[in-house]
């Protein structure tokens, strides 16, 4: 006789999984959805809710309790950057890219320096920040201009980094740099610089199509020294690092749309209930009900997609092919989900008197950032082809 697994909670989470979604989904609906459309209309970043993130203990859910963290796993995260997604994309946005990128790296590559930086990233002293883009260098990251040079004890470091998520909040930021010229990607290294270095300077970023609410800018390097052993991981392997930090980055970006997609989704849905058109409710046309059916679908796929990957990074498994899958999947899917709530709407849903054309906006950052959709199609195909 064959024995079925309980499948009385959807994708099988644990009691804790279960637990962190339903605390972030109540904090998301009380605390951040409230804000959303305020710091999206004047581009503010949300001081007192990401101060509330902290309090929560959110930025420590995936690591471990020896640096301050709670010891959870990759899944538990995802569910909460989905649900804080679900009403804001900008906050969402914020949480990903300081645990995925401004943390995950010094935690997993830093080596000393994960006891120096990561706790006080945990409590939320200061943010995260990861600069690889440039102004030459964009999906060919390989193609990195800033320089680092070796002199005695400490790396001279020049150049500029742009479209920094969290940079004029953030304390300390990951970078790339040039250590060994006309090497390549192999000549590029990783390395931690802190806010106060001098030399470090910042730029705030232009006003954005959406996720307003999230900060951004560049970050300036004029001989800005840090000491030798703020090199992240070994030196001319920081392409590689940076890689693998953006396969984890991408499962992040893809929980980030898959909110995106069901907070559209679940607009949209009550108001075709509710709204009134041809003698009926618009729920009573077809080619309504068409829509609605196709994004409960690609929210449904999403979901296992990024699940899985999510999975597969916690049990230690490769997940690089499927973390693309993922982020492409999802962030493809809010795209079209968000264009459908609009049309649902009608000529409202073109006005920012509902949250969907906000929503719409936000979705278009997640087929750019961590990668675009291009750019996954050929993360697939090259593994696939391997």
């Amino acid at each position: 006789m064959i024995t079925l697994p309980d499948l009385k909670h959807s994708f099988d989470f644990s009691e804790q999984q279960l637990m962190i979604r339903d605390m972030v989904r109540d904090f998301a609906r009380t605390e951040v959805a409230p804000h959303a459309h305020d710091i999206d209309e004047h581009h503010r970043f949300p001081v007192d809710t990401w101060k509330k993130i902290v309090e929560l203990g959110l930025p420590g859910i995936p690591f471990g309790e020896d640096v301050g963290g709670a010891g959870g796993d990759t899944l538990s995260y995802i569910l909460a950057v989905e649900e804080i997604s679900k009403v804001c994309g900008s906050t969402g946005l914020t949480l990903a890219a300081h645990v995925s990128l401004g943390t995950w790296p010094i935690d997993a590559f830093g080596g000393n320096l994960r006891e120096k930086y990561v706790p006080q990233l945990i409590r939320g002293d200061y943010m995260g920040a990861y600069g690889l883009t440039e102004p030459n260098a964009g999906s060919d990251s390989g193609s990195t201009q800033t320089t680092a040079v070796l002199e005695g004890n400490n790396w001279r470091i020049n150049g500029r980094k742009c479209f920094c998520t969290n940079a004029n909040y953030a304390g300390t930021f990951i970078i790339t740099a040039v250590t060994t010229p006309g090497a390549g990607a192999k000549g590029i290294s990783a390395f931690v610089i802190t806010k106060e270095t001098a030399g470090v300077f910042l730029e705030p970023g232009e006003h954005k199509l959406g996720m307003r609410g999230s900060d951004w800018g560049s970050v300036v390097f004029q001989d800005a020294r840090i000491p030798k052993d703020h090199l992240l991981g070994p030196s001319g392997e920081g392409f590689k690092t940076f890689m693998k930090t953006l396969d984890g980055g991408r499962i992040s970006i893809g929980a980030l749309s898959l909110g995106i997609a069901e907070g559209a989704y679940e607009c949209a849905l009550k108001y075709a209930k509710e709204r009134e058109a041809f003698g009926g409710t618009l729920a009573d046309q077809q080619a309504v009900q068409f829509k609605l059916a196709n994004m409960a679908m690609d929210i449904e796929a999403s979901k296992h997609l990024i699940y899985h990957a999510a999975r597969l990074k916690d049990l230690g498994l490769p997940y690089s092919k499927e973390a693309a899958m993922a982020k492409l999947l999802a962030s493809e899917c809010a795209m079209r989900v968000t264009y459908d709530a609009i049309q649902i709407y009608g000529g409202m849903g073109y006005s920012r008197e509902y949250p969907v054309e906000r929503m719409w906006r936000d979705a278009k950052l997640c087929v750019i950032g961590e990668g675009t959709s291009e750019v996954q199609r050929l993360v697939i195909a090259r593994s696939i082809l391997r």
